[in-house]
């Protein structure tokens, strides 16, 4: 274990090093921290350090830089979660309280992120797999001709065109618009499918080849939507860390271009724990020179999808960490409202 002494080197080290781009020295540290010792305790500490992996020297350099494991033991140990100031509170309701349907949700908030931290914001639409339905909407376009509405407690609508296979009358829609969603409303996705098997049987001979096709296109728009779907914004903001990347930034923006690598990434969505994953942490090998930081959200308890940005290993953990949480509390407001 580390001395209290060292942590409070290693925290000087990452801040001065986040903050200024630049390799730290003994001499610089003893200057703009209170640390109470002097200049050559901390050169002994910095040693002690970096024979444990938690500082590097870069080839060019007298002073030092953090290592993966340094950050590690500094968001684990050290960071705490910098909570946004009230104007950027506002600011960020405001924005996200604007928006019209879902779409618009995630498109903000993924403008909203990028712009907070800086870095790239990935958010995950909230998985049908994990939303209940609110409401089946049935309209009558011709005879033979229905648009079905699913409409889903997080605002997400999924339209389809159902040939059916005899004309139908308003009064049999009504019948069936009402007994489907006596039977589905407020229930799981992945739940539908049973409560619905025998429902034609409840219906008279003719209508039962109607009332089938609609429930084949509304189960066929269950197992369609389950492919998870995202939004990512602010690849540009990558540009700006050139130099926090080894050789070139491509790898990174690779990766990114590849829905399976973000979805692994942000990882499970039931979990909805803050994750931080640092460097070569990151299973991809194009993403070890980046750090992750994703949270779960949704309306209630239950994350419905994740959010969080991907930005070089030098970042600022305390801020980005709080950006995140705090966004992801305001999507869920509005989700939940919705």
């Amino acid at each position: 274990m580390l001395s209290e002494r060292r942590l409070e080197v290693l925290r000087a080290i990452v801040q001065d090093y986040v903050g200024t781009e630049e390799p730290v020295g003994s001499k610089a540290l003893t200057e703009r921290h209170q640390l109470g010792v002097s200049p050559a305790t901390v050169r002994n500490d910095m040693a002690a350090l970096e024979d444990e992996g938690f500082i590097a020297q870069p080839h060019t350099s007298a002073g030092r830089i953090p290592t993966d494991k340094g950050y590690r033991l500094f968001v684990d140990k050290l960071a705490g979660v910098k909570p946004l100031s009230s104007p950027e509170r506002r600011a960020i309701q405001n924005f996200l309280g604007g928006a019209v349907d879902l779409d618009d949700v995630v498109g903000r908030t993924v403008r909203l992120l990028a712009q907070l931290t800086r870095q790239v914001a990935v958010v995950q639409y909230p998985s049908l797999t994990r939303s209940t339905v609110r409401h089946v909407e049935l309209l009558a376009l011709a005879p033979a001709r229905v648009m079905l509405v699913l409409i889903t407690d997080t605002g997400r609508v999924e339209q389809r065109m159902v040939d059916c296979p005899a004309p139908v009358g308003e009064t049999a829609l009504a019948d069936l618009r009402a007994r489907l969603n006596s039977r589905v409303v407020g229930r799981r996705f992945a739940d539908v499918p049973q409560l619905v098997q025998d429902l034609p049987e409840s219906f008279e001979q003719e209508d039962r080849g109607t009332v089938s096709t609609v429930l084949a296109t509304l189960l066929e728009t269950l197992v369609e939507e389950t492919e998870e779907r995202l939004m990512i914004g602010g690849t540009a903001n990558l540009t700006r860390f050139g130099h926090d990347f080894p050789l070139t930034i491509r790898p990174v923006l690779e990766a990114l271009e590849e829905q399976v690598v973000l979805l692994k990434l942000l990882g499970e969505a039931e979990d909805s724990a803050m994750t931080v994953r640092i460097g070569h942490e990151n299973a991809h090998e194009g993403l070890s020179s980046t750090s992750v930081v994703a949270v779960g959200y949704g309306s209630g308890d239950e994350a419905v999808a994740k959010l969080g940005v991907v930005g070089p290993t030098r970042m600022d953990y305390p801020g980005t960490m709080g950006a995140v949480r705090a966004v992801a509390r305001y999507v869920g407001q509005i989700l939940a409202e919705s």
